[in-house]
């Protein structure tokens, strides 16, 4: 990981960079400066760059040892094969490479197991020899496929079997795959799984697993040979009986005991595979400690146990556990880690001076310790002569003294039974006088809490001595967190912003400098780290990771590991969503369990911070329950926990089913804390027990466990007495006592009974009345209308006596009460409230508990006001109100009456049995009240200064309408006092007032009688202005046809007018449209010629109010006088369907007026006024006066009046109604002539004649008078 990063800011140096400490440089200082002379002739000692690499070859397959060295003078290269000498180019099947010491063999058909063996590559120039690590070359023939015989297994349901695969042998492991014949993987699952020997072990087979093509397919990825073996028939025997459960039994591998030796840094895989019925669950445990979660994962529905990378420390004893419903196995391996040599301290190639002592370094660890030996130039120090100035203790390597001549490649080689390593470091023994080698002005940023290597590095012999120094710090080597290193560097940790300054590196004796620049950048940091979820299988999980980053920096890059391994390079990489800082895994399963790590990692520095994901499920159901201790009435449950499934058991649920009853239902019976295994039950008598545990953990409920057998308790005498005794008397002279029965489960024995005991409160003595009865009620006869009864009831059974049970009071039956209350009397409050009063009942005639009185109110219509009591006492009343009182009040007020009105009241008592007879009725009439508001108001403007108020009287007038009163005010000026109207005619439906125009005015009319004055109806209006013509109009000119458009103007009467106008070609007269209203809107004039200049005009009367002249669009068409204006191209109105349908329509309409009034004229005469009271919306009514319609008195009705015994037409259709006929009148929608009989038309006294369009107005007040175009073009057609 990157911890810096460094720039060049300065030109000094540049060449120093070319310079490798192998080179033989002289030096030529020169004034102002110091260079670094490169002569032409270099010399450095040999350093191979390539290590050869051990191969393992099959026959097909090419051969190649690669190495390669640096050095000047370039290197010779030779092989020592197996400890003797080999020289590849004596060998005419191998190429070797002139630059190097790379030799090849071509694949090809012979032999090649003469090349195994093991390899060293030596490099050398005149200042020594290098050698490289050890490579094998290990020789295969091609994997063969012996002849087989076609394999065929027959089993019984429910046994376990073994399909085996039997690869062929070879060093390289295979990919086996078990397949069918279409090379579709075989499902692997708990019970079916593939052992790492390749064959496939099946727990127990099901019916299901019954085929012919199970084929085991190995590959040889190096070798690029895949071979399939003979297919496998398994054919599964149903079992002639009930498959029974197996106990777990290994299968791979065998026994209880394996040990395993591996190497450190190797993998690991151990297997547990199992067989039983149910397929065995599998755990993991380290007996002799804690099982890493970081380097362990389980696989193969945990059958393996895989280690990653294994350690020392991984030595150990580990144990599998195969657990199922029937028992449990267990395997313990015993693992052995050794490790091969690996160095703990490197000798490093160095420059000394003449006359230097100098000491290499080589320090190496492994199980078991390896040897270290040293050799010079290839040749080891116990073959070479003795030099008492060389010296090796403990791994070092000391020379004193040295001199030129000791420049040589010293190996170093570590070496035990798992193999060697070795290492070259060169010693250089010359003189050159001291440069600083790195570049001046360097910048070096690091992130807050980072290390820092500040460079220096030198170069000369002796080796120059660096002191650094800071900008504000002076001497840094007192600065515990800066440390000068071996070469000259100046290694700053866990930096600070503090530490951002200038540095100074010094060559001593010398005045030799460089600077360097620090830039401390704050650190990366994770401020909202993942989570640790805990998830359902098959649900969504996200992760976040939120961070924040110096703006100095770049975006940092976002990685997401689970269990250390990059989600980026995992198989199935696919299922992760990963968007910038968030992980979404849209369906959560098994294999997605572990530590998921969050790295922002910037150029300089990196932040982790790591969640979870845990699997969990609700828990197994607990097994081995077993019942102890049995006693007469409790048992002890114990049980074994099942798998939690990593949600801890919260608590055990104990159900019960009792057996041999009817109720075929488990119920609870206990709960018990999740961390209990044990528990004691209570039981009851005489009932037969079946137990089942059901586990709860935060997911939810375990499936039940196996129920227990049954476990029946002895009997015993009852526990307790039915509850709730009390008496449900109904009929007079009985007494009925019942209680809640008690639960057959209370029994505690057979033959169940209860006791039932009475005796009267007073004077029956101290003896009891018996009877035993198996459930209730119990009726006694004969004992008198509500009388106290002591009464009690006990449980008895074949075994005794229940407890003595608590009496309680009870009364026999009541009767209805005998007589009414006395002194009935009414007093008025107002017209609307009264108070009744009356004289307490005797007791004894209530006969049983006197619940209150009920009081009933009888109210008479107004109309009956004036009769005398007896007719009134004699008519229905129109309401009747009831009253319920309390057994303790003697009085009561009554609201809510109805003034001006007739009442007549009665009280009787009543007890729990029913009702008694009423009191003689008592007349009352209420005083006079306000009115209510009128039924309707309607607003008519017959000219813009007058309104026109017409009203009904109220519903209800609570007494005598003696007028009205009215109140007025305009709403937008409220400064002007409410005006005021008395109308002292309580007849009068009408009025007309004198107004402002301008104004809009809101109307106020109410009643009154001789109590005052009642609430009013409310309406607003304002009068209707006189319209005229539009005046601004738009135009939208088409080819033959115009339309023309305006704004109707609010509050103004309709007014009709004409279009006029010409065709300027001096031959054309002037034309006229239909009557236009000005509450159209728009009207479409049709019938123009295309490219034709037209005046139009609109006019009123003989008054031209608005002129303009247009030019049609496209090109002129002279056509001959005569040609109708009401040609329409694309229209419907010319269409003969047309045509034909509304001269149907319009026969049908004539045929039912026709009728209506038929019916009308043979309907006898009838009264306008019941008509009136039959509509209660009197703002439907038709009205007339000019524009508003008309208004139809009483006196124009007089000869039209029908009696009710004679239906007409006109009661169902609208049709025969003023309205409808009004409407009729007044359509324009179709222009139809329709010719009526005289005297038909005569009888017609509905029927108005069309009233000229210029004159016809349309009022706010009443738009039903409008116009109805019923959705037709607004055009007219005119022919020439």
């Amino acid at each position: 990981m990157p911890a810096m990063s460094q720039q060049q800011v300065g030109s000094r140096g540049r060449c120093a960079a070319l310079l490798l400490p192998l080179l033989l440089l002289s030096v030529a200082p020169r004034s102002g400066d110091t260079m670094i002379n490169i002569p032409s002739k270099l010399k450095s000692p040999p350093v191979i760059t390539i290590q050869p690499q051990s191969i393992t070859t099959f026959s097909a397959d090419d051969i190649t040892l690669t190495c390669d060295a640096t050095g000047n003078p370039p290197p010779t290269f030779r092989w020592v094969k197996d400890g003797l000498e080999f020289d590849p180019s004596k060998d005419p099947d191998l190429s070797v490479s002139r630059d190097s010491g790379t030799f090849s063999l071509t694949a090809k058909d012979g032999p090649i197991h003469q090349y195994q063996g093991r390899y060293n590559c030596y490099a050398s120039n005149e200042l020594g020899t290098a050698v490289s690590n050890e490579a094998r070359i290990v020789t295969e023939n091609n994997p063969t496929l012996q002849k087989e015989k076609k394999v065929s297994k027959k089993v019984e349901e429910g046994e376990s079997v073994v399909l085996p695969c039997n690869p062929p042998n070879s060093t390289m492991a295979p990919v086996i795959h078990w397949m069918d014949k279409r090379l579709r993987h075989i499902q692997q699952n708990e019970r079916v799984i593939q052992g790492r020997d390749g064959n496939l072990y099946f727990s127990h087979v099901t019916a299901a697993d019954s085929r012919d093509d199970y084929t085991c397919n190995t590959q040889f990825p190096s070798a690029r040979i895949i071979m399939l073996k003979e297919p496998i028939k398994l054919t599964v025997v149903p079992s002639n009986s009930v498959v029974r459960n197996r106990r777990p039994q290994m299968m791979r591998p065998t026994g209880s005991h394996s040990s395993y030796l591996v190497l450190s840094g190797q993998n690991l895989e151990l297997e547990c595979i199992v067989q039983g019925l149910p397929a065995p669950s599998i755990q993991w445990i380290r007996k002799d400690g804690v099982l890493s979660e970081s380097r362990t994962s389980n696989d193969s529905y945990n059958r393996v146990l895989r280690f990653k990378n294994i350690s020392e420390s991984d030595s150990g004893e580990y144990q599998c556990t195969a657990t199922n419903l029937q028992g449990m196995v267990t395997h313990t391996y015993s693992i052995t880690v050794e490790a091969s040599p690996y160095w703990t301290k490197e000798p490093k190639s160095q420059l000394y001076a003449p006359g230097e002592t100098i000491k290499l370094e080589c320090k190496a660890d492994g199980i078991p310790k390896p040897e270290v030996t040293w050799s010079i130039n290839g040749n080891l120090l116990t073959d070479i002569d003795p030099d008492p100035r060389r010296s090796v203790k403990h791994g070092v390597l000391t020379l004193k003294n040295v001199e030129l001549g000791d420049t040589a490649v010293y190996q170093c080689k570590a070496a035990n039974k798992h193999g060697s390593i070795l290492i070259n470091a060169y010693v250089y023994v010359i003189e050159l006088p001291p440069q600083i080698l790195t570049e001046d002005g360097l910048m070096y940023s690091v992130a807050e809490g980072q290390a820092i290597d500040l460079a220096c590095e030198t170069f000369g012999s002796p080796r120059p001595n660096v002191t650094w120094e800071g900008e504000s710090w002076g001497a840094l080597r007192a600065n515990p967190r800066m440390s000068q290193l071996s070469d000259g560097s100046l290694q700053i940790s866990n930096a600070s912003l503090n530490d951002s300054s200038q540095y100074t590196c010094s060559v001593s004796n010398s005045k030799i400098t460089i600077t360097a620049e620090l830039d401390v950048l704050n650190k990366t940091v994770i401020v909202k780290p993942p989570l640790a979820l805990r998830i359902q299988r098959g649900k969504p999980a996200t992760l976040t990771c939120e961070y924040q980053v110096d703006s100095r920096q770049d975006a940092p890059q976002v990685q997401w590991r689970k269990n250390r391994q990059k989600l980026t390079e995992s198989s199935d990489s696919d299922k992760y969503m990963i968007d910038e800082s968030t992980l979404i895994i849209p369906d959560v399963e098994e294999e997605d369990e572990g530590i998921y790590t969050c790295e922002v990692i910037t150029t300089l520095d990196m932040a982790e911070a790591s969640g979870s994901i845990t699997i969990v499920d609700r828990p197994d159901p607990p097994t081995q329950i077993q019942m102890t201790e049995p006693k007469e009435r409790s048992v002890t449950l114990s049980w074994t926990p099942g798998d939690d499934h990593n949600s801890p058991v919260l608590e055990y649920l104990i159900e019960f089913e009792e057996t041999g009853s009817e109720r075929k239902e488990w119920e609870e019976l206990s709960r018990v804390s999740g961390s209990i295994q044990r528990t004691t039950l209570p039981l009851k008598p005489f009932i037969s027990y079946r137990f089942r545990i059901i586990a709860i953990n935060d997911i939810g409920k375990s499936d039940p466990s196996k129920e227990t057998e049954a476990y029946s308790t002895p009997a015993a005498p009852p526990d307790s007495n039915p509850e709730r005794v009390h008496s449900d008397s109904i009929d007079p002279g009985t007494l009925v006592i019942t209680w809640k029965e008690l639960d057959r489960r209370s029994f505690n024995g057979p033959d169940f009974r209860y006791k039932v005991m009475w005796r009267k409160v007073l004077g029956s003595g101290p003896s009891w009345h018996t009877k035993y009865i198996t459930s209730p009620p119990f009726t006694v006869t004969d004992v008198g209308n509500f009388s106290a009864f002591d009464i009690k009831v006990q449980a008895v059974n074949e075994m005794g006596d229940g407890p003595e049970p608590k009496s309680a009071i009870g009364y026999s039956g009541e009767d209805y009460p005998l007589e009414a209350p006395l002194d009935v009397g009414v007093a008025l409050l107002n017209s609307t409230a009264i108070e009744v009063t009356w004289a307490a009942i005797n007791r004894e005639t209530v006969r049983g508990r006197l619940q209150g009185y009920k009081i009933y109110l009888l109210h008479f219509s107004p109309e009956s006001r004036h009769l005398r009591r007896e007719r009134v006492r004699e008519g229905k009343p129109t309401n009747i109100s009831i009253v319920m009182t309390d057994s303790n009040e003697e009085k009561k007020i009554l609201g809510d009456l109805q003034p001006y009105s007739h009442y007549a009241l009665t009280v009787s008592v009543l007890n729990y049995k029913g009702e008694g007879p009423q009191s003689e009725a008592l007349m009352f009439h209420t005083p006079e009240g306000v009115p209510g508001p009128p039924s309707s108001l309607l607003l008519e403007s017959p000219s813009e200064t007058e309104m026109t108020l017409r009203w009904t009287p109220p519903i209800q007038p609570n007494g005598v309408l003696n007028g009205y009163i009215l109140q007025y005010q305009a709403v937008d000026n409220e400064d002007i006092p409410m005006q005021v109207e008395k109308i002292s005619d309580h007849a009068k439906d009408h009025l007309t007032l004198k107004l402002d125009p301008r104004s809009r005015y809101r109307f106020y009319l109410r009643g009154y009688t001789a109590a005052g004055e009642g609430l009013p109806i409310i309406r607003e209006g304002a009068t209707t202005l006189d319209g005229g013509p539009p005046s601004d109009i738009s135009l939208s000119i088409g080819e033959t046809s115009v339309n023309l458009t305006w704004v109707s103007k609010e509050r103004q009467r309709n007014v009709g007018f004409l279009i006029r106008y010409l065709r300027k070609d001096g031959k054309s007269k002037w034309k006229h449209s239909e009557k236009v209203n000005s509450s159209q809107s728009f009207y479409t004039l049709q019938g123009l010629q295309p490219g034709s200049h037209y005046d139009l005009w609109i006019a009123l009367g003989d008054e031209t109010i608005w002129k303009d002249d247009i030019q049609t669009a496209g090109t002129s068409n002279h056509k001959t006088a005569g040609t109708s204006v009401m040609e329409k191209r694309g229209g419907f109105v010319t269409e003969i369907w047309f045509i034909g349908l509304i001269s149907a329509l319009v026969l049908l309409l004539l045929v039912l007026l026709i009728l209506c009034f038929i019916k009308r004229n043979k309907g006898g005469k009838y009264s306008v006024k019941e008509k009136e009271e039959g509509q209660i919306d009197s703002e439907a009514r038709p009205i007339n006066n000019e524009a508003f319609g008309e208004y139809r008195s009483l006196e124009s009705d007089n000869e039209e009046k029908r009696t009710a015994s004679q239906p007409s037409l006109c009661d169902d259709s609208k049709l025969c109604t003023d309205d409808a006929l009004d409407d009729y009148a007044n359509s324009n929608s179709v222009q139809t002539e329709v010719l009526m009989d005289e005297s038909l038309a005569s009888q017609s006294s509905g029927v108005r004649d069309v009233p000229d369009p210029e004159t016809q107005e349309s009022s706010p007040l009443n738009p039903a008078t409008a116009i109805s175009h019923h959705g037709l073009p607004n055009s007219a057609a005119f022919l020439d």
